[in-house]
């Protein structure tokens, strides 16, 4: 296998070497490739060295055209908090693509930077609107989940999806971190920010979903919610955190 000369990703230093180094085919960019982590944490550094995808935007993928092989041509596709090679994948390939992002100073159904803005807990489009709903670690930072994910539930059309990842702490009950309690934002456990896409400042994580997350889902939207979860070599599907979640609305 030939590499590119140049590196596709930006690897911290100093550095002494690769924590793990594998070739393979990625499911982003469909070609073959070297996967390879430098560090530990191989949910966020180990990167396909072309597309710089990391393994659960890889995943996401893998289960996308595994379980909705009509993605590119007869499904609209809602989009929430587009970011990285996979939301970048499904944008160029889908034809029927929405993608949103929350801009608390856009009026929402306006648009900023070419996208649509939307709050994913009273959004603007109307029901049945969508077949399937894609968010990529995204419900870990909603204050009000249960009205996300009612709303997601309001916007599918009846068989649709929402399809997402989230981080999982499946041995252990679903944990609040932080609340709004009279307008303002009540830390209940010490503050974790995870990168965010539109603002540098980060997203507080809210919820620390466990064992317990599809009986909310249902619960609060009627959704009923199965996980994948895999391990691929050969793909770079290899990390903590890897499940990929599909809830799906009643016929």
């Amino acid at each position: 296998m030939t590499l590119p000369k140049t590196p596709a990703v930006k690897l911290s230093k100093p550095f002494l070497g690769f924590y793990r180094l594998h070739p393979g085919y990625c499911p982003i960019c469909r070609t073959l490739t070297v996967f390879l982590a430098p560090k530990v944490w191989l949910r966020d550094h180990y990167y396909c060295y072309r597309c710089k995808s990391i393994p659960r935007y890889r995943a996401l993928i893998d289960v996308l055209e595994k379980s909705f092989p009509r993605w590119r041509t007869s499904l609209a596709v809602h989009e929430s908090s587009p970011c990285g090679a996979a939301s970048d994948f499904i944008a160029r390939e889908c034809l029927r693509y929405t993608a949103t992002h929350f801009f608390p100073d856009v009026e929402p159904g306006g648009m900023q930077y070419g996208f649509r803005s939307e709050n994913l807990e009273a959004q603007t489009f109307p029901d049945g609107a969508f077949d399937l709903v894609i968010t990529q670690d995204v419900f870990e930072h909603i204050l009000h989940p249960g009205k996300a994910f009612a709303e997601i539930a309001r916007t599918l059309k009846p068989g649709g999806a929402h399809l997402f990842t989230v981080p999982w702490y499946h041995w252990r009950k679903t944990e609040t971190r932080a609340a709004e309690r009279g307008g303002t934002i009540v830390n209940l456990l010490p503050p974790v920010y995870h990168g965010n896409p539109i603002d540098a400042s980060g997203s507080l994580v809210v919820t620390d979903w466990g064992s317990d997350m599809a009986d909310f889902i249902l619960r609060e939207s009627n959704l009923a919610t199965r996980f994948v979860r895999i391990r691929n070599p050969w793909k770079g599907i290899e990390a903590e955190f890897i499940e990929v979640f599909i809830s799906t609305k009643p016929d």
